[in-house]
């Protein structure tokens, strides 16, 4: 059974699952990406190391566009499991839940495993990944082996087509592995562009959650377009 920080935990999860579903239904094109811009924000908003971030970020996009899409999801999955310090939203945001664009997740060097999943998920869409492959996943992964403590947490899921084993790209374990070899992860729900899947539910629309656009708004207003 899990614990009262799990069950809140998915409480959190249950409503940023909210935001995520209209982020994915949002976002069914390739990004537009304001380059100089996101250049320039990074360097006023976090300085020079800001900058150096944001830039790695860019050559990543542009080196990685002819790759085949396997290799794409190894460049991004890495880029972003070495670039971003795992974190608390209360210690870097001072705010107890909060969905930070790739940018400032960049700028802070920091984020939780949600945003390690949005700036995978963004960076993939950039590349030319069809939304419908990708799933935000939420679920409880256990640490410590077999009976170990149970955590909250996101990954996201990549789908070579519709009825395949997806691949996870996580930010605790740098391997990208099929679901079927992550025995520490306990499916709890997903989204993809179609909505929000729960095990032995009907999937909610995500057209019914337009009240969410925070993330989408805030990385417009930062030069990236979905």
């Amino acid at each position: 059974m899990p614990t009262p920080s799990v069950s809140r935990a998915v409480l959190k999860f249950s409503r940023a699952a909210l935001l995520c579903a209209v982020c994915i239904w949002s976002a069914s094109i390739a990004l537009e990406l304001q380059a100089d811009r996101l250049q320039q924000l990074a360097q006023s908003r976090y300085g020079a190391h800001g900058a150096q971030a944001a830039g790695a970020w860019l050559d990543l996009l542009r080196s990685a566009a002819t790759l085949p899409e396997r290799d794409k999801l190894e460049r991004v999955n890495d880029f972003w499991n070495r670039s971003v310090h795992s974190g608390e939203d209360a210690l870097i945001w001072k705010k107890p839940d909060y969905w930070a664009t790739p940018l400032e997740s960049l700028g802070k060097g920091a984020g939780d495993c949600e945003d390690y999943v949005i700036g995978k998920y963004f960076s993939l869409l950039r590349l030319g990944v069809a939304p419908e492959k990708l799933r935000f996943v939420y679920v409880r992964a256990v640490i410590g082996g077999p009976g170990g403590k149970q955590i909250a947490h996101m990954v996201l899921g990549y789908y070579s087509s519709p009825n395949a084993e997806p691949l996870v790209l996580d930010s605790l374990v740098s391997m990208i592995l099929p679901a079927s070899g992550r025995r520490d992860l306990i499916p709890v729900f997903s989204f993809n562009t179609e909505g929000v899947y729960i095990s032995g539910h009907q999937t909610t629309p995500v057209d019914r959650l337009s009240r969410w656009r925070d993330l989408l708004s805030r990385m417009e207003r930062e030069g990236i377009r979905p």
